[in-house]
């Protein structure tokens, strides 16, 4: 008998930390519910979640005395957090631990868009460098970058452009303390502002589509469009045909629709510099997001306050 279900395809090593600490029973993805008999449901009280697929409150009523769900990441936007506080279940993530390896690579993915690092890389192993000169590409340094969500990837992606002395404008609920920055009251706004837009606003529902076609016009054929945040906060068509007719100068997108399968007709453009959500993949982001998690789920099975509630 055990209290605990890890949900998701976990790396080796946080196997071995999960089931040192708790033994659970693991299962890939939620699907695996059903393969649980009534009465190892009913013993359920805490779930580690590694997964992808929705977590609405139907999933969650298999597990009726389920007290915590402690998800593996920042976003959490496959649980269905409304349902979960309707039923009493807390729910965590793993904030803070990762903003520097996503805020790295904001900054790098913009870099590497504007200075056609692919294009580069790409002449030098298949020897047509020697052909010819590249064309030339685009400066980073000094330019007008909007962030899109001054949370807390947001400003660190601020503070790195800061030393690129490029001039910050964002986007956010309200205006933050910044230093000099330029807040701005809507995505629109933002981009006529801007010469290249990171995307850092948190998934799910509220911010489905929040950058429009009419932004990626606003931003204009000069410019680059960054997604770190969630594929489903761009019209993804819109994108396709803004980067096709050149409405925008390119896009370099961490994220995707229907991950991990990306829509062919947006990654098989040449001015799309595309990464498979790597964010946080680094040695020591992921397992410090393992051992937030296992403190969180140890929390709240022990009677105490979880280290990094959402709800």
């Amino acid at each position: 008998m055990t209290d605990t279900l890890a949900i998701g395809r976990y790396p080796e090593t946080d196997t071995a930390a999960l089931t040192a600490d708790f033994a659970p029973r693991f299962i890939d993805d939620l699907a695996g519910l059903d393969t649980l008999d009534d009465a190892a449901r009913a013993d359920i009280r805490g779930v580690a979640f590694r997964g992808g697929d929705a977590f609405d409150g139907a999933q969650m009523d298999k597990l009726p005395n389920l007290k915590v769900i402690a998800n593996f990441g920042v976003g959490y936007d496959a649980i269905d957090v409304a349902a979960a506080t309707a039923r009493g279940i807390i729910v965590t993530n793993t904030p803070d631990v990762l903003n520097d390896d996503v805020a790295d690579l904001a900054v790098g993915m913009l870099i590497a868009q504007a200075r056609s690092f692919e294009a580069g890389a790409r002449a030098v192993r298949s020897g047509s460098w020697a052909n010819g000169d590249l064309p030339l590409a685009r400066k980073v340094s000094g330019r007008k970058v909007g962030i899109l969500g001054m949370g807390r990837i947001g400003r660190e992606i601020a503070d790195r452009l800061a030393a690129f002395k490029c001039e910050i404008h964002y986007h956010s609920r309200s205006p933050k303390d910044t230093p000099g920055w330029t807040f701005h009251a809507d995505p629109i706004e933002l981009a006529r502002a801007a010469d290249d837009i990171i995307i850092a606003i948190v998934g799910g529902r509220d911010t489905e589509n929040y950058v429009t076609a009419g932004a990626l016009a606003a931003l204009g054929p000069d410019g680059v469009v960054v997604n770190i945040a969630r594929g489903s906060v761009i019209d993804e068509e819109a994108l396709i045909a803004a980067l096709t007719n050149g409405t925008i100068r390119g896009a370099a997108l961490d994220v995707f629709r229907g991950e991990p399968h990306p829509d062919p007709r947006l990654v098989a453009l040449e001015n799309v510099f595309p990464l498979p959500h790597v964010g946080s993949a680094t040695v020591e982001t992921r397992a410090a997001m393992g051992a937030l998690q296992r403190r969180n789920l140890r929390a709240v099975l022990d009677g105490r306050p979880a280290e990094t509630p959402v709800n």
